[in-house]
């Protein structure tokens, strides 16, 4: 893969100013939990960088249905990576991602690449390119990373590690409330049934499926607001820098 560039323009501190001590989270999850919500409210509440690895994987497999390279040829998806550069850069209305120059913040979040994105991310190489870029963007500490294999997979050694779940029915819910207004039509029962089969396809793959950390704490988000779960995480995190430092 050409690059993959987490640009940091947020200060590495938290609220109670400059730590020695910074320590990186994993948020882990199915389709439509929260993770990313959640993640950016706790990074901006210690001050952390927010790396969204489910975008990464959500731009590859939009520049891939632009060129027609099914998912099916892998050797054609891991020669067109080699020329592929991620972004991900932090703004005031988000996290911005940029492909090989071009935004395509709002283009990754369509139907067909929501629909299709699972298919891509059980390829083994590009698993490997990405998590490895992944990796390095977490050097430095002080990051909040979410995706499905962050705590058993990218950063088995975060020293706090989530893994939020919620029914399917309310997952689908927050993903229908989420839709972009493109002209892209689904109904909530459709949406229920590609969450279910996305879960399983997540579960089921042979690399790095979906599984909770064993020293993961779990949190069902089904009846929990976000402000309530990203309290709770900052909570944690506050918790594991107390005993670090």
């Amino acid at each position: 893969m050409g690059a993959a560039v987490l640009r940091r323009s947020a200060p590495l501190s938290s609220l109670n100013g400059e730590r020695e001590f910074r320590i990186n989270i994993a948020i882990d999850g199915p389709a439509g939990a929260g993770k990313s919500t959640v993640a950016r409210k706790v990074a901006k509440a210690l001050s952390y960088v927010y790396v969204d690895t489910g975008a990464m994987y959500r731009a590859v497999t939009w520049d891939m249905l632009n060129l027609g390279i099914e998912a099916e040829n892998e050797q054609e998806v891991l020669a067109r990576m080699e020329s592929l550069e991620i972004e991900l850069i932090p703004g005031e209305d988000g996290q911005r991602v940029r492909l090989s120059g071009q935004d395509v913040t709002d283009d990754i979040r369509s139907l067909a690449v929501t629909r299709t994105v699972s298919r891509y991310a059980q390829i083994e190489g590009l698993r490997a390119e990405l998590s490895s870029a992944q990796r390095q963007m977490a050097l430095r500490k002080g990051v909040v990373m979410d995706g499905r294999d962050i705590g058993t997979t990218v950063l088995p050694d975060a020293e706090v590690k989530i893994f939020m779940t919620a029914t399917v029915e309310e997952r689908a819910r927050r993903r229908f409330r989420e839709l972009p207004e493109s002209g892209e039509s689904i109904t909530l029962e459709q949406l229920e049934r590609e969450i279910a089969d996305r879960d399983e396809l997540d579960r089921n793959r042979e690399v790095s499926p979906l599984v909770c950390a064993e020293d993961a704490t779990v949190l069902d988000t089904t009846r929990m607001t976000i402000e309530e779960v990203s309290d709770a995480i900052v909570r944690l995190a506050e918790r594991q820098l107390t005993r670090q430092g």
